[in-house]
């Protein structure tokens, strides 16, 4: 316990490629307790080339939160933060610390803050509705009917995010807006005595990593991967079907692009995302910034470790 808090939990974030999986994999097996991950499409078994899942002859640590839904199972941030807590309670309780590493900001702010998500009923009928038309026709079209419904929240939420497209306009069907609700989420109560450490390379170095990532991926058999699921249903979740990577190679498993063409669309997606991940991390302000341009993976892992160790022995 730390300042009353049940604690210390380290998390290791920061943009795709930046090293974290590896950092937080070393400080997890130095100090004997296992990884919670904390990735929003890691959760889904079979999606495993294209969510950079570290393969589990190469894992260190063991390696919670990932394989534990499928892809055609709803899966919320709700549901995350109560089974993602668990996981973090055992560590503390056997190891007595514990490591969450992820990229997913929303996911870990449900873990590691007091957040207390809007219910919703994940079969309801206008859930199945709305889900439809992001299948039919597409993505986009779902925000605009949101934006023309409920523009300052069509404003909070990306058009590809379609699980949180679809709960603003459940809310405006209940006449609430989400803007207004995430307003609340904002303010911040801590759950546990967390401390956050965010893995940044320099720009042209986290690019050159995706682009070579993504080309690993293919080499790796990301299209026979796609493939496969596509053949198992992938395309009726409406979240799993739009993940990176899956569904620009589904664009071209239909003909609409070349594979070649599927693999910079790819690289060109997740370099925004990394964007958009660097983006949380400086709104969010409470990380520690470990430059990967001056340290090494095992320098960036030492880093944590040894902040981590002191904070089991003052709470000792």
């Amino acid at each position: 316990m730390t300042g009353g808090l049940p604690g210390p939990v380290a998390c290791v974030c920061g943009p795709t490629a930046s090293g974290k999986s590896a950092v937080a994999d070393l400080v997890a097996s130095s100090m004997g307790c296992p990884v919670v991950s904390v990735d929003a499409m890691q959760v889904y078994r079979s999606m495993d080339i294209g969510t950079a899942k570290t393969p589990v002859a190469e894992r260190r640590a063991e390696l919670l939160m990932v394989d534990v839904a499928g892809f055609d199972e709803p899966y919320s941030a709700a549901l995350f933060q109560r089974d993602a807590r668990r996981c973090v309670d055992r560590s503390l309780e056997t190891a007595g610390c514990a490591v969450l590493c992820g990229g997913t900001g929303l996911y870990l702010d449900a873990v590691i803050d007091e957040m207390d998500f809007p219910s919703g009923d994940a079969a309801s009928g206008p859930r199945a509705r709305y889900e439809a038309v992001a299948r039919e026709r597409g993505p986009e079209a779902l925000w605009t009917l949101l934006r023309d419904r409920d523009p300052e929240s069509a404003a909070a939420v990306h058009p590809n995010n379609v699980r949180r497209v679809v709960r603003a306009l459940e809310l405006a069907d209940q006449g609430e807006s989400y803007a207004e609700r995430t307003r609340h989420l904002r303010h911040r109560d801590p759950h546990y005595a967390a401390r956050t450490w965010a893995l940044v390379p320099e720009r042209e170095t986290l690019y050159a990593r995706i682009d070579r990532r993504v080309d690993e991926m293919f080499a790796a058999g990301l299209v026979d991967e796609v493939r496969a699921l596509d053949e198992a249903g992938i395309r009726r979740s409406a979240t799993a079907s739009q993940a990176i990577g899956y569904k620009e190679v589904l664009a071209a498993l239909d003909g609409l692009c070349t594979l070649d063409e599927a693999r910079e669309q790819v690289k060109r997606s997740t370099r925004r995302y990394a964007k958009r991940q660097l983006s949380w991390i400086r709104r969010d302000g409470r990380a520690t910034v470990v430059p990967m341009g001056e340290t090494t993976v095992e320098g960036a892992a030492a880093l944590v470790t040894d902040d981590l160790r002191r904070s089991v022995e003052a709470g000792r």
